[in-house]
């Protein structure tokens, strides 16, 4: 390593500080003159090398600005999470060892980490020992991973082998999904050739729980898809009820639980997830309530023959040991080294800090609805964890309010649609938010709110 080369990395390194030195005091959105300062990477591809602390000095000056501010305590969009300031350096010491996490051979450290990883994963969502797990890009991978173990193993069932004969000709499978499905379940449906549209759908209840009072005549051929944790009011789906009737049949239950599955650490709301550890397999993100940093999810399966002959790969270069095989387990072979801080944020937190986490958001989400309610606005849903829905009128003016809320800088807040009416959603995950961020945000709402009233 040259001492240019060591000069850019201790630049790389004080900017990346000053950035999250800075970051509360940023714009959560960031201004339309900086997003429109991008321009200037728009270049023809260099000719020759270039100097890397100027490359550095340009990455920073413009793309910082243009950067969304999730790593602040202001952000409340797509149950995002805020990286830990654990996970932060934990990434870089991993991109420092630039680890190929496919094969033990590669990186020890790698497999070894994300083994223990795994293994306090499962123990936090009370799965049991047998459970088998990989680390993956995040719930839209987590679920194509845990529905891919239950294509092989039902199919496997009638004699048929899909990872050598595809799914042309196979026997029929049967998918169950909520009216509530998230997108990326869907994504992960369309992918494994299940089709996106070739499911049954069951009812919700006003809250978006399926209704398992509702489900159609199961057997070993089908797949039930419930989730933990609505992406719009977070509520849960009846786990208890659906699992026992899928046992009954033999049919395969899948749990998209993409952040809502991470209330079984609480003591506070571990109720809501009651009957989950029933399932088969389960999708969750790390990235989102462990606050471990972007990209970080997690797929677990109960059967773990039928999650290795999912995807597992075999070439004559290599011969997997003894031990486990990271890409035994994962739809990629090469990949980062996700586990290091998969394993470094959740040995920081420890079960009680994780649990205070997850207590600390969820308070801010009911500090938010009661603030708001107090306030004349309609809450939408009941707040059972860190989801809040709320209406501020006539369809135009909560649409004018979400709009106006993202562009002002103080916080910023999604839209969606809920039972045909628009809503201001509120997700609240992240470690960086503190009871001065919900105040100042709250604040900034209700002003925006009653400027679009008038």
């Amino acid at each position: 390593m040259t001492a240019c080369d060591r000069e850019a990395l201790g630049l790389a390194a004080r900017r990346a500080l000053a950035y999250l030195q800075t970051v509360r005091s940023r714009r959560v959105a960031p201004s339309q003159s900086a997003v429109l300062d991008l321009a200037q990477f728009e270049e023809p591809l260099p000719e020759g090398p270039g100097d890397a602390r100027s490359v550095l000095d340009l990455l920073d000056r413009v793309g910082s600005p243009a950067t969304v501010a999730n790593a602040g305590g202001r952000f409340f969009g797509f149950v995002n999470g805020a990286a830990l300031p654990v996970s932060v350096a934990a990434t870089w010491i991993a991109s420092a060892w630039d680890q190929n996490a496919a094969l033990r051979v590669m990186s020890p450290v790698a497999a070894a980490l994300e083994e223990v990883a795994l293994g306090w994963v499962r123990d936090a969502l009370g799965l049991l020992p047998e459970c088998v797990g990989s680390i993956v890009t995040g719930a839209s991978m987590a679920n194509f991973t845990g529905l891919a173990a239950a294509r092989h193993a039902l199919l496997e069932r009638s004699g048929w082998d899909v990872e050598g004969d595809g799914m042309f000709g196979a026997p029929r499978l049967t998918v169950i999904v909520s009216d509530e499905v998230h997108a990326s379940l869907l994504k992960a449906l369309g992918l494994l050739g299940f089709g996106r549209q070739r499911v049954i759908r069951v009812p919700a209840d006003e809250q978006g729980r399926m209704r398992a009072d509702s489900l159609p005549a199961l057997d070993d051929r089908t797949i039930v898809c419930i989730q933990a944790g609505n992406v719009n009011s977070g509520a849960f789906d009846p786990a208890t009820a659906v699992c026992r009737r899928a046992a009954e049949a033999g049919a395969w239950v899948h749990v998209d639980g993409a952040f809502g599955l991470w209330a079984a650490v609480s003591p506070r709301h571990r109720h809501l997830t009651e009957g989950f550890n029933l399932a088969d397999s389960w999708a969750t993100d790390g990235h989102k309530w462990p606050n471990v940093g972007y990209d970080c999810g997690i797929a677990m399966v109960r059967n773990a023959a039928a999650m290795r002959a999912a995807m597992a790969v075999s070439a004559a270069y290599f011969s997997p040991g003894e031990l486990r095989e990271p890409s035994s387990y994962t739809p990629e072979m090469s990949r980062r080294a996700r586990g290091v801080e998969l394993w470094a944020t959740l040995r920081s937190l420890g079960r009680q800090g994780l649990a205070e986490l997850i207590e600390r958001t969820c308070q801010h989400a009911r500090r938010f609805a009661e603030g708001l309610r107090v306030a004349g606005h309609e809450i939408l849903n009941e707040v059972v964890i860190n989801q809040v829905l709320v209406s501020f009128g006539e369809p135009a003016v909560t649409r004018a309010v979400i709009a106006k809320v993202q562009s002002d800088g103080t916080c910023w807040c999604g839209g969606t649609d809920w039972h045909g009416r628009p809503a201001m959603r509120i997700s609240v995950s992240s470690w960086a938010t503190t009871e001065e961020d919900v105040e100042t945000s709250l604040a900034a709402i209700r002003r925006i709110a009653e400027e679009c009233r008038r």
